[in-house]
């Protein structure tokens, strides 16, 4: 059988998508190549949030046409997810190269169509149309690496945004919000804990918007509420995540549940954008800067342990250095344990592209560097608070950056690297924490249980 390699751009929704469509091909009899170099099959899973994302999977399609075709000239190439879904068949006339480019809600096509291409029963494929039911289509997961069992997984519980903030691509690439059945999500996370996974992320483009339509409230707690406290009762998980919500999201019911349900991981990631209200308005936000303080509090009063990470823009169209200082001061009050900032990027068809005020790239560098200033600075004091404190991880294996050592995740989803062992794999472990980097906490190897 062919082998196939996936290469993914992007978000966890991404990883999500990737994981489930390796899991189908492997389930049809492809084997999964280590490299694109091998591969009889090369995929790459696109992102379409920054321009940055597609000129890096653009530029790598070309390098691939180049290097592969020259020795395999049957090699098979293709576009999945975001880009795909937003440019369709325009990849194809641009690149004559590639054979396939599959949108956000066929991923579940992908073997279909790759069996077409490679018996010579049909040509080029582009599918991009979309389809009914699809949010409930990936449930296939690759729970075994190359050696062992995999700890934690990815559970996609809806896909699409209604939200449509004027600088977001993604509505018109995922489509509007479908979600899938509580049952149904519930089914695989307990097949994924009869699997050895300890962890589960709840993933969704508003993940907080979960069953908004569809799923009543019932004693005052939301759908997405309703929903966590049924993956709570699945045995052997011992937690649970969830990215990425909308502030709009985080109402009292969802500030409970992290006193109320044990297994819900203390950590909460909550894109704010900016701090300045007038900015969030043109961002179409629907909150203010005060109102995601008061969330902000309420989760510190329930749960003062919590780790809080966020998203933030610099340079969005218009913004105004005292629009700049606002969000800055917002870092500094909030106190995040960490943020991903992001210079903005102009998204053709979204509204924000043809705003008045576009800012011009130095000025956009030049906020984007001072707020990782303000950010890593916040982060660093926070990661230093944890010198000397214990915390419980769970091990999810070698370090990434050092596969001699193991690392393992705090409940408020802080990384630790510890001298461990392949034993301590899917172990619940308390450790004392010795030193702070950027970003990750170090324990010593005698303070293991």
């Amino acid at each position: 059988m062919p082998s196939v390699y996936i290469k993914t751009y992007g978000c966890q929704m991404n990883e999500r998508d990737s994981e489930a469509v390796a899991a189908q091909l492997l389930a049809k009899g492809y084997l999964l190549a280590a490299s694109e170099a091998t591969a009889d099959v090369v995929l790459l899973n696109t992102c379409s949030v920054r321009d940055f994302a597609e000129q890096k999977a653009l530029n790598k399609m070309r390098n691939l046409a180049v290097e592969l075709r020259r020795n395999r000239p049957n090699v098979v190439l293709g576009f999945l997810g975001c880009m795909a879904q937003s440019r369709g068949r325009e990849l194809i006339d641009r690149l004559p190269d590639v054979d396939l480019v599959i949108g956000t809600q066929k991923f579940h096509r992908t073997a279909d169509h790759l069996e077409s291409i490679l018996s010579g029963r049909g040509g080029k494929v582009v599918d991009t149309e979309a389809e009914t039911g699809s949010e409930a289509t990936i449930r296939e997961h690759l729970l075994h690496g190359k050696a062992r069992k995999s700890v934690t997984a990815f559970v996609s519980i809806m896909q699409g945004c209604n939200q449509y903030c004027t600088f977001c691509i993604v509505p018109y690439t995922r489509g509007e919000e479908r979600s899938r059945g509580i049952p149904d999500i519930v089914a695989e996370c307990r097949e994924l804990a009869a699997n050895g996974v300890k962890e589960v992320t709840l993933l969704g483009q508003i993940v907080t918007s979960f069953g908004r339509r569809a799923i009543a409230p019932s004693d005052g707690k939301s759908p997405f509420v309703q929903l966590l406290e049924a993956v709570h009762e699945v045995e052997g998980l011992e937690r649970i995540r969830f990215t990425s919500p909308h502030p709009k999201g985080y109402g009292d019911d969802l500030v409970s549940a992290y006193g109320r349900l044990p297994k819900l991981a203390e950590s909460a990631h909550i894109p704010v954008q900016s701090g300045s209200d007038r900015v969030l308005k043109l961002m179409h936000r629907g909150y203010t800067r005060t109102k995601f303080l008061e969330i902000v509090g309420k989760l510190r009063a329930q749960t003062p342990e919590i780790g809080l990470s966020t998203d933030l823009i610099a340079g969005f169209p218009s913004e105004t250095e005292e629009d700049f200082e606002q969000t800055l001061s917002l870092v500094e009050e909030a106190q995040f344990d960490q943020a991903y900032v992001f210079k903005y990027s102009q998204r053709r068809d979204t509204p924000a592209a043809e705003m008045p005020g576009q800012l011009p790239d130095e000025v956009k560098e030049e906020r984007n560097a001072r707020l990782l200033e303000v950010v890593n600075q916040v982060a660093a004091k926070r990661f230093k608070a944890f010198e000397g404190k214990q915390v419980e991880i769970l091990v999810e294996g070698p370090s990434k950056r050092n596969p001699e050592r193991f690392m393992g995740r705090t409940r408020c989803n802080r990384i630790v690297v510890f001298d461990g062992s392949e034993r301590h794999r899917g172990q619940l472990l308390q450790v004392a924490v010795k030193r702070a980097g950027s970003f990750t906490l170090y324990a010593e190897p005698d303070i293991l249980d």
